[in-house]
């Protein structure tokens, strides 16, 4: 079953739109918006056959039907990672972007693999489990990035938080496809490929009866800069350049209101109740957060210390 707008009962979570720019694209090169949209099991994305990255991946995350199952017993062999024949395989990126010279960096994961990993019986969960290794659920992320604090958020969403306490939520990843987004130093073929440098996830989850949400963003742009992975300025981009992101540690990931991505990016999410009232981000600590850990502290970027995020983000 794919993403359900009605998953959290009671109330309706749509997927993101798109802005109109980005719609009249796909006018333009008279392609039906509705043939990007991609149901898998348990999540939803929307890919764009111009930067051929989703825009978004929607899930459905139920914790009470939560099965363990470890990665290495998915598959007979290696990770088999495939390309969605439901749309051109030229509208999305492979292995010529990801075994590329100077691709020194991961497949992400945006729909986590365990975050899918429910159903009825094990047989279920294993099949969503195997759905997101496919290459339109994916991004390139500097490993510092993907398995770093950007994992241990995911980690303890999903095993502290949903598993934990049995719980649903429904979660909106994605990369922001800016027009300023960096060249990826190797040409594909003889095209040039634009890498994501920000990454987001907008979190919906129930409170005593309400909608809520929440929303964390995170930057890789100077681990690109640093590991030559990118050329060296930007589109339209001098050394000097305003940055939204400027100055935030490179691989953390903050806290922030959905309106701020929003602002930065080419989507509009679900109206929903926010606990997180700042206008600054707030960078996440994680020091020794595992799934065990009882407590997930938070501070302000400028050194302000404030209310353990699990206050914030669900019951």
């Amino acid at each position: 079953m794919a993403y359900s707008p009605s998953f959290l009962e009671g109330h309706i979570v749509d997927v993101p739109l798109i802005d109109a720019v980005e719609q009249e694209k796909f006018s333009l090169k008279a392609l039906p918006l509705e043939a990007y949209y991609l149901d898998y099991n348990h999540y939803s994305l929307l890919q764009s056959p111009f930067r051929k990255f989703p825009y978004y991946t929607a899930a459905n995350i139920d914790g009470g039907l939560f099965k363990s199952i470890k990665r290495e017993t998915l598959f007979s062999g290696n990770d088999t990672w495939k390309k969605d024949s439901r749309i051109p395989e030229e509208h999305q990126l492979g292995e010529e972007l990801y075994g590329a010279a100077d691709s020194n960096f991961d497949k992400g994961h945006l729909t986590k693999r365990e975050d899918v990993q429910w159903g009825k019986n094990e047989k279920a969960a294993k099949k969503a489990a195997i759905s997101t290794f496919c290459y339109t659920n994916a991004a390139p992320q500097v490993d510092r990035l993907n398995r770093g604090v950007w994992r241990r958020i995911e980690d303890y969403i999903l095993h502290h938080e949903v598993v934990k306490q049995f719980l649903k939520i429904s979660l909106m990843t994605g990369p922001l496809l800016l027009d300023t987004d960096p060249d990826f130093v190797t040409d594909i073929g003889e095209e040039t490929i634009q890498l994501p440098t920000l990454f987001y996830k907008v979190v919906y989850y129930i409170r005593e009866g309400e909608l809520y949400r929440t929303g964390f963003l995170t930057s890789q742009k100077g681990l690109l800069r640093q590991r030559s992975i990118i050329k060296p300025l930007f589109r339209g981009e001098t050394l000097e350049s305003h940055d939204l992101f400027h100055g935030f540690k490179d691989a953390q990931t903050y806290q922030v209101r959905v309106s701020f991505i929003e602002g930065l990016g080419n989507l509009k999410f679900q109206e929903a109740n926010e606990l997180f009232v700042e206008n600054t981000p707030e960078e996440l600590i994680l020091d020794e957060i595992d799934v065990q850990s009882k407590v997930l502290e938070t501070t302000r970027s400028r050194s302000r210390t404030r209310s353990p995020l699990r206050t914030n983000l669900v019951l």
